[in-house]
């Protein structure tokens, strides 16, 4: 049966979702013989593909990932002068209508994360990447949507910001939230003791992507408008959708496989080398680990989508100019490359707890960093600790939730986890619009986010690996 669900997203992967399921009870018998005869020698069918399937998986689950850029953050942020302009929006309108759009999907992510461990990630992951192609097709057009609508109704800017809204609920939460989410556990579920590792080759190609991300943007911005850009970024999806349905595959054992290729020895030193039972979503929601991972997760969320929504502004403010405002990504993503390559690789022998005081510490030095933007200090600041917070955001998001609380509902449990982090993201230019418009400077931003993060570094020292003997857990493995 069918998730019932009307959203566009919801009507993906409801038509997605027949590639998960018993084909038998929807086609006569004898097409069910030949469909079973055609998957059974694909030539992407896991259990006779010529090295571990889960290789070619940590590769497409990156290229999912780079998939979602349209409802990233540093996707859209490119596009907010230009589109702005053109519905007749204010920087402050713009933004708040970038924040309701994003609150709205951090609502229905948890519902998602659902989907991806009923359905499996082929059927969702398809879906979302059909549902953000739409959805940029649309985007493409919005002037003259908004143009009908202010003829046909009134001439207010309130039409262009409901379709705004609209708009941008469906690319945060198709591709920030959903795409990315089945993305990268999908990876997770095919790997246990080496998951550390095949996540920093992930999380490296997406941090080199997303850092390049801005210049191309803006490449494609003055090449074709920012009208022909998202067609263009459209037409990628739709390739994507593909690729999807032909590639993604739940998990090993579904194919009498094992995690990692091999079973591993039962006395390593890698913690998911041993035993270890999965909890139930209930269970680890009620867990301290649970909450205080995925707090500083949405922190790292929160600040660095307002500063990258109001970059240019940001250094506008200061006296800078806008080309070096989309060029201050490249140091920061060297640092942030280089922190998740190094603790990706050790981290199925690292305690988690090293690795989340970490990311703390780079959120101190980031915020410390945005008090003193205008003073020129600060910026160097920010990079640094912006790259360890944003490095260490790739390290813990992808192994946390399966070495916290296993694989079997990393989905629900990484839904929650990932409506947070929109939820986070939404909030983010709303204040720092205000902090800007409204206080004069965009540095009062950051006088809360530091007592917030001392409120982390107390709290986080209980927060132990609840699947752990109680004197492991101690230690903070």
């Amino acid at each position: 049966m069918f998730y019932t669900d009307f959203s566009m997203f919801g009507l993906c992967v409801n038509v997605f979702g027949a590639f998960a399921v018993d084909t038998s009870l929807f086609v006569p018998y004898e097409i069910f013989v030949i469909l079973q005869t055609m998957k059974k020698h694909l030539v992407f069918n896991p259990d006779r593909f010529p090295i571990f399937y889960g290789y070619l998986i940590v590769v497409m689950g990156t290229l999912g990932v780079w998939a979602s850029l349209p409802g990233q953050t540093v996707g859209v942020s490119t596009f907010t002068d230009p589109v702005k302009d053109a519905l007749g929006l204010s920087r402050d309108q713009f933004s708040i209508a970038y924040m309701l759009g994003t609150i709205l999907s951090s609502l229905l992510i948890s519902r998602a994360g659902r989907w991806f461990d009923r359905y499996g990630a082929r059927a969702v992951a398809a879906g979302a990447a059909l549902a953000l192609a739409l959805s940029l097709f649309v985007a493409s057009v919005i002037d003259h949507i908004a143009g009908f609508f202010q003829k046909l109704l009134v001439d207010h800017w309130l039409v262009p910001f409901v379709l705004m809204v609209l708009l941008f609920f469906l690319f945060r939460f198709a591709g920030q939230g959903v795409l990315t989410m089945s993305s990268r556990n999908v990876v997770m579920k095919w790997f246990e003791r080496l998951r550390g590792r095949v996540n920093a080759f992930s999380a490296l190609s997406v941090s080199l992507g997303f850092s390049l991300a801005p210049v191309l943007i803006d490449g494609l911005i003055t090449r074709y408008s920012w009208s022909g850009a998202w067609v263009v970024m459209g037409l990628a999806l739709l390739v994507m959708t593909g690729l999807v349905l032909l590639t993604f595959r739940d998990s090993p054992e579904a194919y009498g496989l094992v995690p990692d290729g091999k079973a591993g020895r039962p006395n390593g030193k890698a913690i998911e080398g041993k035993t270890l039972r999965s909890f139930e979503p209930e269970e680890a929601f009620r867990t301290r680990a649970f909450w205080m991972y995925a707090l500083i997760l949405a922190f790292n969320s929160f600040f660095i989508t307002g500063f990258t929504f109001h970059v240019v502004s940001i250094f506008e403010s200061s006296g800078l100019p806008r080309a070096d405002a989309i060029s201050i990504f490249v140091p920061m993503s060297v640092v942030s490359v280089t922190v998740s390559l190094v603790f990706n690789m050790i981290s199925d022998w690292v305690r988690l707890k090293i690795l989340l005081y970490i990311m703390i510490g780079g959120s101190l030095l980031a915020a410390v960093g945005m008090t003193g933007i205008e003073l020129g200090w600060g910026l160097y600041v920010l990079v640094v600790g912006q790259g360890i917070s944003g490095g260490m955001f790739a390290v813990l998001n992808a192994v946390a939730w399966p070495r916290l609380f296993g694989r079997k509902y990393i989905g629900t449990i990484s839904g929650k986890a990932m409506s947070m982090i929109v939820f986070a993201s939404a909030l983010a230019p709303v204040l720092f619009s205000f902090s800007y418009t409204r206080l004069g400077s965009y540095t009062w931003v950051a006088i809360p986010a530091l007592g917030f993060l001392v409120f982390m570094a107390l709290a986080s020292l209980k927060a132990n690996n609840p699947r752990l003997p109680e004197s492991a857990a101690d230690s903070g493995k």
